[in-house]
């Protein structure tokens, strides 16, 4: 079993962030609660994000805004100094700005991974501080309930092997959205594995409230899942292209069943309808049984990963239409970056 001090001495963190508010705070608590080196990065804060980090006691880092934000160009640079002001750390937890850390995870994941020479990330269970909030918040806490084992990917919360992020050459700078599994594609290329622990991780505050957020946040994932595919598309990455062409079926649905359906003498309102309903029961069915969800968290997470399938086109659509333009997609935010702001008052799939 991993000691505190050994925690302490190999294990060191980087958080980013924009205008996180007092979620910051509580992030940065959590890491310098198990840590002794912690860096956080700013992506051009508005608040005062920076100096409740240094009254943490925390490493600074403001990016050039020159260059642009990106998520995976803050996490290699706070990387990057990390190094520079703890050389002899093994293992990195980073984790994003609007997620606490739970107590007990870092010498859990530390003593897994020392223990697995061919692990180079191990994640756990992100949950969501308050999920009752709204329907938003609810359905990202269901998002989060992954199961345990060998995966594919991981998330922004993670602790990672220096030797195994050092030799994939870190995160992809220009990605606005995907680092984490364009990341770990590269890592199992490699011959790495990446796991994921029955063990609670972080808490994390969605901050979400309205149907546009929620849409936005779509499109993003439809832009991260269109260029990891066409980055990754080998034979051994199937699965995206898989994973894209549901995606346009579901999502072109109706136009297939306008086109075809009435020269069987068939309605297409009634065809689409049967099959979106097919669908929806699948996936409710699937998670009640896989998940445990009660039945009424069921048939939400199924309408909201039908109804995911138009955005999610539209930003892997996007990401095509910019690539074929050769424009530098800009970023997709979907989160209220106010100081302070706190969504619900209180002290974002299997298709």
């Amino acid at each position: 079993m991993s000691t505190n001090t050994e925690v302490r001495f190999k294990v060191g963190g980087v958080a980013i962030g924009r205008n996180e508010g007092e979620r910051l705070r509580a992030c940065l608590g959590s890491l310098v609660r198990d840590l002794d080196h912690v860096v956080y990065v700013d992506s051009g804060s508005e608040d005062d994000s920076l100096e409740m980090a240094e009254q943490l006691g925390v490493e600074t880092l403001l990016l050039d805004t020159a260059e642009g934000f990106t998520a995976a160009r803050a996490r290699n640079a706070g990387f990057r100094r990390l190094l520079e002001i703890a050389p002899e750390v093994e293992l990195i937890q980073f984790v994003d700005g609007d997620c606490e850390v739970v107590e007990g995870w870092i010498p859990a994941a530390t003593q897994f991974l020392q223990t697995h020479p061919q692990v180079a990330v191990a994640c756990g269970r992100r949950r969501e501080i308050d999920p009752d909030c709204n329907a938003y918040h609810r359905l990202a806490e269901m998002e989060w309930d992954t199961l345990p084992g060998e995966a594919h990917s991981c998330g922004g919360d993670a602790l990672i092997k220096r030797q195994a992020f050092e030799q994939a050459g870190g995160y992809r700078n220009s990605l606005i959205a995907g680092e984490e599994p364009e990341l770990c594609t590269r890592l199992r290329k490699d011959g790495w594995t990446i796991w994921r622990l029955d063990e609670e991780m972080t808490l994390h505050d969605v901050r979400m409230s309205r149907f546009g957020q929620w849409w936005k946040r779509a499109v993003r994932a439809g832009h991260a899942y269109a260029e990891v595919a066409v980055l990754h598309g080998s034979l051994t990455e199937r699965h995206r292209w898989r994973k894209l062409l549901s995606i346009y079926f579901w999502a072109l649905l109706p136009v297939f069943a306008l086109s075809l359906f009435p020269l069987a003498g068939t309605s297409p309102l009634v065809v689409t309808g049967f099959a979106y309903a097919i669908q929806w029961a699948r996936i409710a069915r699937y998670r009640m049984r896989q998940h445990g969800d009660p039945l009424a968290d069921a048939f939400l997470y199924a309408a909201s990963c039908i109804v995911a399938n138009w955005p999610t086109a539209i930003g892997s659509l996007k990401y095509i239409g910019n690539r074929l333009r050769g424009s530098r997609s800009q970023l997709i935010e979907y989160s209220q970056h106010t100081a302070g702001l706190h969504a619900h008052q209180t002290a974002d799939k299997h298709t």
